[in-house]
């Protein structure tokens, strides 16, 4: 498990340089250099995963955490993380494994995650969630784990910023059970200063949820994204008014230490605008 496994999604460029096709960054990776998500490297010409069965967390979480409400509500899932983010959230609320890289890791494989899933069964688990870091940028490790966890009998649940292509997306939804999309905010101008795309992600929404069960989350800033929370919620129901959305708090983390925690009360009052077009929306970290 020492070895980085071969990556997918990917061609030859010039001077031995790759592109990988994974998310919409599209890096050009030289010789030697990993992608932004800093976990894809190209060595000699080959595009190599390297966060390939690097386990930094797992735990076994009500479904509710990831969080899903409506998805197989009051049972458990066994949630496991990486490491890396395509994405630099200023305000990112889990950096030490997202961003910072200092949790330690285990190696695993897919045959290990899908049989600690099966015996945490027993005490109420109903699969695995992909979660705590970006979980697409170790597409290789989550799609093995998934077709294991599916062979199995049991649910895959993918917690994610949306941030892929499309063809990845659509070759990974047979076996997905339930995602939570973070929209993070609704203009280009936002997530360009998050190093992503806005339409990008709402195609990941909704190419995903006509195939599995979709919740969308939205961490509200301060000060920031809040005017945004109406409009979300107007896209959301073009999609599907039975869409959930959760309106979580902000607090201080990572590069936002000085900025004080959402209020509550403004969390309760965009849940009252939101639901002008939503049917199911839950204030979040209250």
């Amino acid at each position: 498990m020492n070895e980085a496994r071969a990556a997918m999604f990917w061609e030859e460029a010039e001077s031995k340089g790759v592109l990988c096709g994974l998310c919409p960054h599209g890096c050009e990776i030289s010789e030697y250099a990993a992608g932004f998500c800093g976990v894809r490297e190209n060595r000699d010409g080959r595009l190599f995963a390297l966060s390939y069965g690097q386990v930094s967390s797992v735990a076994l979480d009500p479904i509710e955490k990831k969080p899903l409400r409506m998805f197989c509500p009051g049972t458990q899932v066994l949630s496991i993380g990486g490491y890396g983010c395509n994405l630099r959230c200023p305000f990112c609320q889990n950096s030490a494994i997202s961003l910072e890289y200092k949790e330690r890791r285990q190696a695993v494989t897919p045959e290990y995650i899908a049989e600690l899933a099966v015996q945490a069964v027993p005490h109420g688990n109903i699969g695995v969630a992909y979660t705590y870091n970006e979980p697409f940028i170790g597409y290789e490790f989550l799609l093995d784990c998934a077709r294991l966890v599916r062979g199995a009998g049991l649910k895959n649940v993918v917690v994610t910023n949306g941030f892929v292509r499309p063809e990845p997306l659509d070759r990974l939804l047979p076996f997905i059970d339930a995602m939570n999309i973070d929209l993070k905010g609704f203009t280009s101008a936002f997530y360009e200063g998050l190093c992503g795309g806005l339409e990008a992600v709402k195609e990941t929404v909704s190419l995903s949820h006509r195939r599995c069960h979709v919740e969308i989350s939205t961490l509200v800033i301060p000060g920031e994204n809040a005017y945004d929370i109406e409009n979300i919620a107007a896209w959301i129901a073009s999609l599907s008014p039975d869409i959930p959305l959760h309106l979580s708090r902000f607090f201080p983390r990572y590069k936002y230490l000085r900025k004080a925690p959402t209020p509550r009360e403004e969390i309760f009052r965009l849940c009252e605008i939101a639901g002008k077009h939503l049917k199911n929306v839950f204030p979040g970290n209250i």
